[in-house]
């Protein structure tokens, strides 16, 4: 089974800023909109439990279980004894599969944040005001927004007005200090229009607090994970494999078996393009999370960037991964790495770059912008995959070695085989582990 990395973001604020109402609306819009949502909650205290006295579960504790399972047909929870605080990041990486997980708290974890201030909140509102001032003085985030504070009350005002302003800074110092926008924050929620004003100056977008659509759009155009159309290139006859690889043995099966279950599990959509489908009738049988469509090609002669405008063409999602079908050990997870890149960056191809150069057989296309840039390569008689990335109109993102092996650290992603010899090599090499 692949464990598909989840996608998150923490909502964080001051305490009574109003953050598990906020979560409550988002992952109920979220999962209207039909995404699966997983969610966690940072808890200050370390004494918190979630089953009654007296149940068998608890008492399985109380008698001394460092940790319990509860399972039933439709939930399970697990309470397990600690010695030391779990990372943020590692209990998103047990929660696997989600298409978006909504992180309660855990400022620095490292995640991106949108932090939510609210007028009715004192806290908020000192806050809220420090961050003001910063924009204004054209400040960075993270500025120490304490000393900002202080120096913010000695103006012209009536002392009573200046010590009362201290007296509430002092009372929030801990917030000014810790608890303030920084560079991790990616949106402003409020209902203090200072605090959206400022978030502008920074380049940070800012939602009302009720504008919950607003704020559920931002996180798929940005954060949820992508809907991705994966296209398998199966080609036809490899003069120097002596057949066709989509169907040459590894490891029992044909190999382009191999990739269907490898790549099905993060698929939205997935085709295969192919010059022989009446070869490929074996694949409907297959029982796959997302069963496979063939496509033949578009143009009429051979050449990597016509197969990649055929792949292109006939996806119906606008994220587009290519993945050559030799390529043995093609990763699920880089998949989704690199649609997350593409929706962060905004870029229109998400490709690993090596020593050996760009990798354009296990990359992310933005179907809407490279399908012209390639019409007008081909026109130049390019027939390289990557003929089109100078193109003015596309941008593109480089994914390097280091970023690949973070999402595999095995690598192996890129290998492949081209010749009989290479193939029995590499599969025994498999069959050994």
């Amino acid at each position: 089974m692949v464990n598909i990395p989840s996608p998150a973001v923490a909502i964080v604020g001051r305490h009574n800023s109003g953050k598990t109402t906020l979560i409550e609306r988002l992952i109920a819009e979220l999962t209207a909109r039909g995404h699966d949502v997983g969610s966690v909650k940072h808890h200050s205290h370390s004494k918190f439990e979630i089953d009654y006295p007296g149940k068998d579960s608890w008492r399985h504790r109380e008698a001394g279980a460092a940790e319990t399972v509860i399972a039933s047909p439709e939930k399970l929870a697990r309470v397990k004894t600690l010695t030391h605080e779990v990372e943020c990041a590692d209990i998103v990486r047990s929660m696997p599969g989600h298409d978006i997980i909504i992180v309660e708290g855990y400022r620095k974890s490292g995640l991106p944040t949108i932090e939510l201030m609210r007028a009715a909140n004192p806290a908020d509102a000192a806050v809220a005001a420090a961050f003001a001032q910063a924009a204004e003085q054209g400040l960075p985030l993270g500025t120490d927004f304490t000393q900002l504070a202080k120096g913010g009350a000695t103006d012209q005002r009536d002392t009573d007005d200046v010590h009362a302003a201290n007296d509430a800074h002092a009372a929030h110092a801990a917030d000014l200090t810790a608890k303030a926008p920084g560079a991790s924050t990616v949106a402003i929620i409020t209902d203090i229009p200072e605090a959206a004003a400022a978030a502008r100056t920074y380049g940070i977008p800012a939602f009302d607090i009720f504008d919950t659509p607003g704020i559920v759009a931002f996180l798929e155009e940005h954060y949820v994970r992508p809907r991705v159309t994966v296209v398998i290139q199966a080609g036809g006859e490899s003069r120097r494999m002596g057949r066709s690889k989509a169907t040459v043995p590894f490891a029992g099966d044909p190999l382009i078996c191999r990739l269907v279950r490898r790549l099905s599990a993060v698929a939205d959509e997935l085709i295969i393009t192919t010059n022989e489908p009446e070869n490929l009738g074996f694949l409907a049988d297959m029982d796959v999370p997302c069963p496979p469509r063939l496509v033949c090609d578009e143009y009429d002669f051979r050449g990597a960037l016509p197969g990649m405008y055929t792949a292109l063409i006939n996806a119906r999602n606008p994220f587009v991964a290519v993945v050559a079908c030799d390529m043995i050990f093609a990763s699920p997870c880089l998949v989704v790495a690199e649609a997350l890149e593409m929706a962060h960056t905004g870029a229109d191809v998400v490709v690993p770059v090596n020593q050996h150069g760009f990798e354009p057989f296990h990359a992310m296309y933005r179907r809407d912008t490279c399908v012209p840039a390639i019409l007008r390569a081909i026109d130049r008689d390019e027939r390289r995959a990557q003929a089109f990335f100078d193109d003015p109109a596309i941008t593109v993102c480089e994914f390097s070695q280091q970023r690949v092996l973070e999402v595999e650290p095995r690598g192996g992603c890129f290998i492949n085989a081209n010749t009989p010899e290479e193939l029995a090599r590499i599969e025994e090499s498999y069959l050994g582990e």
